[in-house]
């Protein structure tokens, strides 16, 4: 039996550096990561996803940004499509 790739939702992992700045936010900015990581979970492939671009234009396979609040933050995260357990790694959140 082979493995087929999976579907949305996928699994999400923080950095440490990343879940540590996540937690010093005030609720109200958390709830507007999470609502923009509700996006990416349910999105058919995180990187076009809606308010999604690359980090970088000469890298549109590599990191991308994910902006919430009114553009006003955004995670860093990249997309491993593995056959096993796709998962999200958020590798820096920034807020301003």
């Amino acid at each position: 039996m082979s493995e087929e790739f999976t579907g949305p939702p996928w699994a999400v992992d923080y950095t440490q550096e990343a879940e540590k700045y996540r937690i010093s936010l005030s609720e109200d900015v958390r709830e507007s990561l999470r609502e923009a990581g509700f996006g990416l979970l349910t999105a058919r492939h995180p990187y076009r996803a809606e308010h999604v671009e690359p980090a970088r234009s000469t890298a549109p396979r590599g990191p991308h940004v994910a902006y919430f609040d009114s553009n006003r933050g955004w995670p860093l995260f990249t997309f491993l499509p593995r056959v096993a357990e796709p998962q999200i790694v958020v590798e820096e959140i920034f807020w301003q």
